[in-house]
Formats: C-alpha cells, structure tokens, sequence
C-alpha cells in the first residue's frame, strides 16, 4: 500500500496533488466494503459478518478516534508524498517515544530508565536519519514535519482504538465501518478548503479507467490494512501493533532500497538499524516489566498463605 500511495501522491507521470482526497477515497472504499461484505454475508448462507446500520449515538461516540485518525492517515500520506519510500521508516519512527510521553501526560504512568534509554536510541537514529538525508540533498523539512505528526498521530490512534472498543461491543468490524464513515464526512470541508475540489476538475486522468483501477486497489489495501490493525490492538496492546509495524518498515525500507536502485551510506542504514534496535529494546524492557508485575502479586499471595494470613 506505501508503494502504491506514492505513485498516487507524488508520481510524476499522474501529477494528481490532491492528498486529501486520495485518501477520502480509500475510508470512502473502506466503508463501502464494509457495508458491502455485511449485506452479502446477511443473503447468503455465512453470517459471520454482523449487520451493519449507522447509529448515530454511536458515530458520535466513535468521533474522537475519527478525528485522530484523519490526522493519521493524512499525516501518513503527507509525509509520504514529500519523502522517498526508503526513508518513510525513520521520518515517522517517533511512535514509540510519543507512546511514553502520552502515557505520562494522559495517564501519569512513569517509564522505567532502560525504556527511557531505548527511545534514547529511537531519537539518536532519527536525527542521524534526518543529518543523512541531508548530506544526500534529499531532506524534505516539510516531509519530517509531517512524519513527526503522523507518529504523534498513530500513537493516539491506537490509544483511542482501544478506548473507542467498547462502544462497539469490542466489534472491529463495525469499529472501522463507522471510522470510515466518520472519516468521509470530515474529509468533505477540509477538501474544499484545501482547494482539491478545483484541482479535480482540472486533473487530466480524471475519466481514465487505469487511475480508478489503481485508487480502487489502495481503497482494498487500506481496508485490509485497517481491519488487520484493529483486530491486533483489540488481541494484543498498542504496544504490540507499534512494535510490529517497525518491523514491517524494516523489510519495506530494502525493498524500497533494491526497487528504486537507491546506494545509501553506511550512516544512513544505521540510522535505520538504531530506530529498530531502539525499538525492539523499548518492547523487550516493557516485556520484562509487565512480566515482573504479573509475578508480584502472585509471589505475594504466596507468602500470605505460607504465614497463615
């Protein structure tokens, strides 16, 4: 889906700058799939799909995570239009230190010092990235702005996925038919302050059945992509979704690399290799921490019986 975004968002063959709207159109796809899978799930004999039907009370409960994810998707998109697929990686690799700051801020949970050292190195690797990318005359400020939004933004996101659960019966099907939904209505205003709507009408592809092939398939890619997340943060933490999408970025980071024929220096793939090892120790801390606060209360209660109490 990044690949296919950025021949969308920045292909010098299409010329399409309308960001927004791309993206508009996948929730837009994503939606219609939803609905779509639900009412062929409910004719047929499969009806493992629940019924879908737009509650408002519940639209409105589920706005919050809406609005965090548009500035995600979008931040996402934004960044990606402005930097290479090879450096997407470390221009939003800041995920997991905003995890930590949010945490403090919203919760008032505090982090230990051997997690606090490990985004340490997430930082460390992100400005060597950034220094990098500007040694090779490829830096784009406007790119790395928007990569710091969108890893503030991804944070929240999986916050308030989890948080948003509840109100859909811990369903993410209906979760992300009414995100998506919720999603198209904001994207309406914001495109036509934005101007896109007047770069539509003048895009000269705009009729060619090949650009709505290729929007299309991104809409499948982002609903896929979506339900796969919801159902992860719902099984496992957000935590857990972070840390694995580092690890996708990792093998999309090559493939970017050997597909574009890019030659990087030895800095660059270290700033890449700090951004993961940073954040495999963050997750491999966290682990150990939650690990020992299982154990705790359980040693306790051992004790109390053995005394007799």
């Amino acid at each position: 889906m990044v690949f296919l975004n950025k021949y969308l968002l920045d292909s010098p063959s299409l010329r399409l700058d309308a960001p927004l709207f791309v993206t508009f159109f996948q929730c837009a796809v994503t939606a219609a799939l939803c609905l779509g899978l639900s009412l062929g799930a409910a004719c047929g004999p499969c009806a493992a799909l629940p019924a879908l039907r737009l509650d408002p009370k519940v639209s409105r409960s589920v706005l919050p995570l809406s609005i965090v994810f548009i500035g995600m998707v979008t931040s996402n998109n934004l960044c990606l239009k402005h930097v290479g697929v090879a450096f997407y990686n470390v221009g939003r690799s800041l995920t997991t230190v905003f995890n930590v700051l949010l945490s403090y801020l919203l919760l008032k949970q505090t982090t230990s010092l051997y997690a606090l050292l490990a985004c340490g190195i997430i930082i460390g690797g992100f400005w060597l990235g950034v220094d990098q990318e500007g040694a090779e005359g490829t830096l784009s400020w406007t790119g790395i702005i928007f990569g710091i939004l969108a890893s503030l933004c991804v944070s929240l996101n999986a916050i308030y996925t989890k948080k948003v659960l509840p109100v859909v019966d811990g369903s993410i099907w209906h979760l992300t038919f009414y995100n998506n939904m919720n999603a198209c209505v904001l994207f309406l205003p914001l495109m036509m302050i934005t101007g896109e709507f007047h770069t539509l009408y003048h895009f000269d592809k705009l009729g060619s059945p090949s650009f709505w092939g290729m929007m299309t398939l991104g809409g499948v890619f982002g609903f896929a992509i979506g339900y796969v997340t919801g159902l992860q943060i719902k099984f496992t933490s957000p935590l857990t979704h972070n840390v694995s999408g580092t690890a996708k970025a990792c093998a999309q980071t090559v493939l970017a690399v050997v597909y574009f024929e890019e030659t990087k220096s030895l800095l660059w793939w270290t700033s890449n290799l700090m951004v993961l090892g940073g954040s495999f120790a963050y997750t491999w801390v966290k682990g150990l921490e939650m690990r020992k606060a299982q154990e705790d209360p359980n040693l306790k209660s051992s004790e109390k019986n053995e005394t007799g109490v």
